[in-house]
């Protein structure tokens, strides 16, 4: 699965601390913690009919994120949505968006690691592009990584850094074995998520999906595991060992920018019949009917 430029976003105005910008004149300095150390936080949100999709549940994480970084002077909730709502408005968007939110500890007076050297403002970047579902709803093929998903006491991946080479090294892995993405693992052994998505398998009429103690914790897996309790559908949350991923009758995977696509192939053993088992795409319907009637408006 690899992206394909839209020429539709050729022309993309970007929002820069509040400035609006092309995208080939725009620039963040050198000085900022986002290129000297990875310092920075980040959400994908999705536009739908002029609404996004969990946009408080995004803020509010990004937000998090911020104060567990200890970030200074960081904008409200509030003040990022009327910047999304000027960078919608300049690019003429309203439906079919995916829109990337950037918030890095900001510049620095010189090169170095030390927060202290920082100025105190944060740096905000804003990115909407025009943007389908990335996922192939005829199914995603994944490998099992030899790369393990980080463990909390090192870098709790709660933190939704741009801190990414973890994830990056798992989907070179994946491109070089020809398929989709690839499964990851905790230290235990345990399944994680993918490079890019959290996973869901049903066994025996039962959706399960693993602990969030190695990835981060997904507004589209929450929504999900909503839709179960809400629907009387069998789930729960729980470890999940490599025999039971081989063993389970469906698998699919959940996430801002891919929704729900199935699961089809890991590692060679083959699901089903090769599409969409009966509870993947009940709730794939039942999440499509959340998008299409619930969201904030951000569009006039």
């Amino acid at each position: 699965m690899r992206q394909s430029f839209n020429p539709a976003n050729r022309d993309l105005i970007v929002n820069i601390n509040g400035t609006l910008v092309h995208r080939d004149q725009a620039a963040v300095s050198p000085f900022d913690s986002v290129v000297q150390n990875g310092d920075a936080v980040w959400e994908g949100l999705r536009l739908y009919n002029g609404r996004i999709f969990k946009l408080t549940e995004h803020l509010n994480r990004l937000q998090a994120g911020a104060r567990t970084l200890a970030y200074q002077n960081v904008p409200s909730n509030a003040a990022i949505t009327a910047e999304i709502r000027r960078t919608l408005a300049a690019n003429s968007m309203t439906d079919n968006v995916h829109i990337r939110l950037t918030l890095s500890r900001g510049v620095k007076y010189t090169s170095g690691m030390d927060p202290r050297v920082n100025l105190g403002q944060p740096t905000l970047i804003i990115l909407a592009e025009h943007k389908a579902p990335v996922y192939d709803k005829g199914g995603v093929r994944l490998i099992t990584s030899g790369i393990r998903r980080i463990p909390p006491d090192c870098l709790d991946q709660n933190i939704h850094s741009c801190n990414m080479l973890n994830s990056i090294l798992a989907k070179m892995q994946a491109n070089a074995a020809q398929v989709d993405d690839c499964m990851m693992l905790d230290i235990h052994g345990f399944v994680a998520e993918t490079n890019a998505t959290h996973l869901f398998f049903v066994e025996n009429g039962i959706v399960s999906t693993p602990h969030t103690d190695s990835c981060p914790e997904g507004i589209t897996r929450a929504t999900v595991l909503e839709l179960c309790g809400k629907h009387a559908i069998p789930h729960a949350v729980r470890n999940i060992s490599l025999a039971e991923v081989y063993r389970a009758d469906e698998v699919f995977c959940t996430g801002t920018m891919g929704e729900l696509a199935p699961v089809v192939e890991i590692d060679g053993r083959a699901y089903g019949d090769g599409k969409s088992g009966p509870f993947t795409s009940r709730l794939s319907d039942l999440y499509q009917g959340l998008t299409a009637t619930t969201g904030t408006e951000v569009v006039d």
